[in-house]
């Protein structure tokens, strides 16, 4: 669907698109139309014996509801099932107005949109609003180790890096933050930042998005929560680099079980009229919202929920971190002061924010960090994890209220809003007023608390060992093609890969001709002809890719299974064996790279049956999924993929959940000897680390990547293909390993084929 949906051929015949959420067929196709025809009993079901009913109103999110005109509908399936995607017509649109459901040849629903347009029977209830205690009592902090270390290790502002980590951040080559941020990846980002995934070239453009919401605040008044939810999205906002006039929001909301209670009615009923007041006082309007029914089970009942989430574009160049970046700079607070009835003074957040934001496009403001109801002390020590810069500053004991700013600037700022506070210090520790408190110490607490829940650490890693071989063999380059102005590179899309977008996206930027083949499983005969096309296009091609990706749910091998068998066909792995023999070149990333070494081109350069002493890829040690950014070293560039990159470090995105590399100890020994280590996780150092989050997956020998002997074929599980220029802003030392260049380079340089070749026959005779 990712791909399907990109089409320009598809997306012009769809008139109405709805997804299949709550309510199933009945809310995802009866909201299509005002008159509709639904057949039931053609609807593709997981499970057989569901009845009438049951098929109207299950859930299935993976499934979309189309609209197209008659005249479409076979050239619509047709289209779907080219991209491996069943298509089925379910329904059709009428002109009696009236909703119809068939099951089993028998009309069971039947009825008028007029009265489905009615909502019921109408309905009224009364509503009281109670205010009756002061939302922000004043509070002052007075600072010692205790209270901060008890502070930073609270759910309100503890780290949540190993729950962020189980999500994939880098997926699709949009990623301008990545959700934490530094050298250390501790600084959480203010929102997300994405560019807009244009099929031709690269834009700046960005999409931005952030949330807000204060469940003590929403507790004690719906009211003031609406509107500091709506305060609390504008403000990461503008710490992102968004022009706050051009937001836009959406709201989820979720409360107890209403019943007639007037002061139950009065919760949802202030949360809207507070969110209203923002809109209107921000001049920015809500665009959509979302509500998640009851919040009420037995006598627990959830805190009244409206959460604001704010949505703008911008430009990638001016997007900020939060992260300090450089001692010597100045910090500020920008401190916002609630009026007297304790709601949001917009005119003031409004100034500042506008002024704000042209310091950004200045780039004096180099990064802003939110503060939400705490001392500034706690926001400070995150903006310090990062990149372990610390802070010296004076800052007063009062908390400060949702909207308020800190900012780190390049040169002295003036606005009467703003209070110099010190400046950034390379030395890790904060010294606020007259204490010291050490970043070290403060990260610890920050860490620790959610570590048995979400674990961000491995236990028990045994130290880095070294194998010293005397000496290592020089890889043999077998003949290559004559050279060629435009290499071809077939990436076969198999059922679950969704990389293949950024890979094709690379090697085109190089100038290769990019052949994608969809490998089609609907059914054996669609099986058959995308086996049949793979192997006919192999047989000109230069490069063969493997993408990564587990769109399909990583699950034991992932897609590496099914990319497998498709290798071991006689006649797709007769075609890589004759690819290789004239001297192809084959890449293999993430699934991709389980792939090769499941098939045995890793490390032997054959497809081949796997032994018990085989290498594989296993799950992480961690035990999940993990998505960051890892630095990693080239150690072998006896590979046209690493020609003359030997010695240099790339820091790149991972994204997997069964990248740990392993071998027995005499097969690793072996695999230096041939020089087939190609690439390896190295810790801040330098050196090859086995501890997290270095190296994220616990790989024997800190391996990375792979050769095989001859050089010819790569695989990795780092996402080189997933960075462009200003990705990753926030992460510093980001850079693209472009050995995409390098592949497509090799068959158009002339130099390279003076060089003497040899069969692989004679070569694996060597």
């Amino acid at each position: 669907i990712q791909r399907f949906f990109r089409n320009k051929g598809v997306t012009q015949l769809i008139k109405k698109c709805n997804d299949f959420g709550a309510g199933g067929v009945s809310v995802a196709i009866g909201e299509l139309a005002d008159g509709l025809e639904i057949n039931l009993d053609v609807l593709p079901t997981k499970y057989d014996g569901l009845n009438g009913t049951e098929l109207a109103i299950s859930e299935s999110q993976e499934r979309m509801a189309v609209v197209v005109e008659a005249k479409d509908v076979e050239k619509f399936i047709r289209l779907a099932e080219e991209e491996n995607i069943l298509a089925v017509e379910v329904a059709k649109v009428t002109s009696d107005d009236t909703l119809t459901m068939y099951w089993q040849g028998q009309k069971i629903v039947n009825l008028s949109r007029k009265f489905l347009d009615s909502n019921g029977a109408s309905k009224t209830n009364q509503a009281q609003v109670n205010i009756d205690e002061k939302i922000f009592p004043d509070k002052k902090v007075t600072l010692t180790g205790d209270s901060i270390t008890k502070e930073l290790s609270s759910l309100a502002h503890c780290s949540q890096k190993g729950l962020i980590e189980k999500f994939d951040s880098t997926v699709g080559r949009t990623t301008v933050l990545m959700p934490l941020g530094g050298k250390n990846q501790l600084t959480p980002a203010e929102g997300s930042v994405q560019t807009f995934p244009v099929q031709q070239g690269e834009t700046s453009m960005v999409s931005l998005a952030s949330w807000g919401y204060s469940p003590e605040i929403s507790k004690k008044s719906p009211l003031h929560g609406g509107a500091f939810a709506v305060v609390e999205s504008v403000a990461k906002m503008v710490a992102l680099g968004a022009d706050y006039k051009k937001i836009r929001f959406s709201f989820q909301e979720y409360f107890e079980r209403l019943g007639t209670d007037p002061v139950k009615w009065g919760k949802p009923l202030s949360a809207l009229l507070g969110s209203v007041q923002a809109q209107l006082a921000f001049e920015c309007a809500a665009i959509g919202g979302k509500d998640s029914m009851s919040g009420t089970f037995k006598d627990i009942h959830v805190p009244p929920t409206l959460i604001s989430f704010a949505c703008a574009t911008g430009k990638k160049q001016n997007i900020i971190s939060p992260e300090f970046k450089q001692a010597g700079n100045y910090i500020y607070l920008f401190n916002h002061k609630v009026l007297e009835d304790e709601m949001p003074d917009y005119e003031q957040l409004k100034k500042v924010y506008n002024w704000l934001h042209q310091q950004i496009l200045d780039k004096k403001a180099v990064s802003v960090k939110t503060v939400k109801n705490c001392h500034p002390a706690l926001e400070l020590a995150k903006m310090s994890f990062g990149n372990d810069l610390g802070a010296e500053v004076t800052v007063k004991e009062e908390i400060s209220i949702i909207g308020s700013l800190l900012i780190e600037s390049t040169e002295e700022l003036s606005h009467p809003e703003l209070e110099l506070l010190g400046k950034v210090i390379k030395e890790p520790v904060l010294r606020i007023n007259s204490q010291v408190f050490e970043i070290s110490k403060l990260k610890e607490s920050y860490e620790k608390t959610l570590e048995p829940v979400f674990a961000s650490k491995t236990e028990d890693v045994q130290p880095y060992k070294e194998i010293r071989v005397e000496k290592q063999s020089q890889a043999l380059t077998p003949r290559k093609y004559e050279t060629v102005a435009k290499p071809k590179v077939v990436i076969p899309i198999f059922p679950g890969t969704n990389c293949e977008y950024e890979s094709i996206k690379v090697f085109e930027k190089e100038g290769a001709e990019v052949v994608p083949v969809i490998i089609n499983n609907l059914n054996l005969n669609r099986l058959s002809s995308s086996i049949q096309a793979l192997e006919k296009e192999l047989q000109s091609s230069h490069i063969m890719m493997l993408p990564g990706g587990f769109s399909a749910g990583d699950e034991p091998d992932g897609s590496a299974k099914f990319m497998v068998s498709i290798l071991k066909d006689e006649k797709i792995k007769t075609e890589v064996h004759n690819l290789l023999d004239r001297g192809g070149l084959i890449l293999g990333i993430c699934n991709g790279f389980q792939a090769l070494v499941k098939s045995g081109l890793l490390p032997y350069g054959q497809i081949q049956d796997s032994e018990v002493t085989s290498p594989t890829l296993t799950h992480n040690q961690i035990g999940r999924h993990i998505s960051q950014m890892v630095t990693v070293k080239v150690v072998s560039d006896q590979s046209p993929w690493l020609k003359g990159m030997e010695g240099q470090t790339f820091t790149i995105p991972v994204s997997h959940g069964e990248g740990r590399f392993y071998a027995e100890e005499d097969k690793i020994r072996e695999l230096i000897e041939t020089s087939q280590i190609a690439t390896q996780y190295i810790d801040s150092e330098g050196n090859p680390a086995m501890e997290m989050p270095f190296n994220p997956n616990g790989s024997a020998y800190a391996i990375e990547g792979l050769v095989s002997k001859c050089g010819q074929i790569y695989g990795r599980m780092g996402h080189p293909e997933r960075y462009a220029e200003g990705f990753m802003k926030n992460v510093p030392d980001s850079r693209f390993h472009n050995i995409f260049k390098n592949g497509v380079e090799y068959f158009r340089n002339t130099g390279n084929n003076q060089e003497a070749g040899y069969t692989k026959s004679e070569l694996y005779q060597k």
